[in-house]
């Protein structure tokens, strides 16, 4: 059998370029966590550039600002690639790294809950340096003559770049603590919170949706096995259609299932104690955990078109369940021995995530790539 022969990328990768747009999505939301309490406290926005470096700092954050722009240092190379290389795309990505830094200080002047540091903006610039830095070593292996390069032509279909950095997305998504198994996107509670603040009167969106002010055991039971088996069957099958008859489609679902519950263990035990790491395994989620398989079992090797158009419906359908229904008791009791700590700035990344996944995963599944890959 010959080999397919790697081809030169006429522009960066799709894969890179929508990394490193979510990537700065992500770090905006980290860095502006909690969005409460905007104020002017009469100084500069930039007064913090010559202000004397904080008194009260750690080695802990100073390593979370530097590892926290290296992945964009890194994708902003692979997105540049090969229209700039080497030296132009190191300074390039480096100096937008440090901008960008220096704009989200200079924002959390107006954030009591935040403090404009230099010593950030530091450690954020040369993250972002080192990060260009890899991307500039890491280029040509990676985009032009590497073994990965093959793999992706060998397994993936054409439209699978915007794809990857969405699916990619999803083992990140379940660390931030949930009602419900896989119940991602539940913006209804935010936005029922700002009315009522708004307003000055308790507005429950959700209860619109659902018609009840209360839910039974057999109700909550049954909600979350239909959130948790179709926001599985809706992650799974966003990669499933996107994977040519020769890759091995069976074992990638297990991988990227496993990087979802493991991680999700992992962030359980973290954020509340060892004990608690398979809190979020119910009974419902176990259930949704087994209809998913089935469903997936008759989907794989469906037609993508056919495959699109259940992902989609499958994440809408767990959007309104999750949306229309209160948070689970036993969970909302289990949330007050939550301590976020030094994670506040993590936290409010890995909420944004699981407020906005589904829809990054709709807006892929709906992208007009898939629409030109079939005509």
């Amino acid at each position: 059998m010959a080999t397919l022969k790697p081809t030169v990328l006429p522009a960066g990768s799709a894969f890179a370029r929508v990394g490193v747009l979510l990537y700065a999505l992500l770090i905006i939301y980290a860095s502006w966590y909690p969005f409460s309490g905007w104020h002017s406290n009469g100084l500069s926005p930039l007064a913090y550039l010559w202000s004397p470096p904080p008194h009260y700092w750690t080695l802990f954050d100073l390593l979370t600002n530097l590892v926290g722009y290296m992945p964009l240092g890194v994708l902003g190379v692979f997105a540049l690639y090969p229209k700039q290389r080497g030296a132009s795309a190191l300074v390039l990505v480096a100096l937008g790294g440090f901008l960008l830094s220096a704009l989200m200080e200079a924002v959390q002047t107006f954030l009591p809950s935040r403090v404009a540091s230099n010593l950030d903006l530091f450690s954020n610039g040369f993250g972002a340096l080192v990060g260009a830095l890899l991307g500039v070593l890491l280029a040509d292996s990676f985009l032009r003559n590497g073994r990965l390069l093959i793999v992706r032509q060998e397994w993936l279909t054409p439209a699978a770049s915007s794809g990857l950095a969405v699916l990619a997305l999803w083992p990140l998504a379940q660390i931030f603590p949930q009602s419900y198994l896989f119940g991602h996107g539940q913006l209804l509670p935010i936005f029922s919170d700002w009315l009522s603040l708004l307003l000055e009167s308790h507005i429950d969106l959700g209860a619109a949706l659902r018609h009840s002010p209360e839910l039974s055991v057999e109700q909550y039971w049954l909600s979350e096995t239909v959130i948790s088996a179709c926001g599985m069957t809706g992650a799974l099958l966003s990669m499933i259609c996107v994977l040519r008859e020769r890759a091995p489609k069976f074992l990638l679902v297990v991988l990227l299932l496993a990087a979802a519950l493991v991680g999700k263990a992992l962030a359980s035990a973290l954020q509340f104690s060892p004990d608690y790491a398979f809190i979020w395994l119910t009974p419902g989620a176990q259930a949704g955990l087994l209809l998913g398989m089935v469903m997936l079992s008759g989907l794989i090797y469906a037609p993508p078109v056919a495959q699109r158009r259940v992902a989609a419906l499958s994440l809408i359908i767990s959007l309104l369940v999750v949306n229309a229904i209160p948070a689970n008791p036993y969970f909302v009791s289990t949330l007050q021995t939550w301590v976020q700590g030094k994670f506040l700035n993590f936290n409010g990344a890995a909420q944004f995530l699981s407020l906005m996944w589904p829809f990054m995963a709709l807006w892929f599944l709906y992208h007009p790539a898939h629409r030109e890959k079939a005509r």
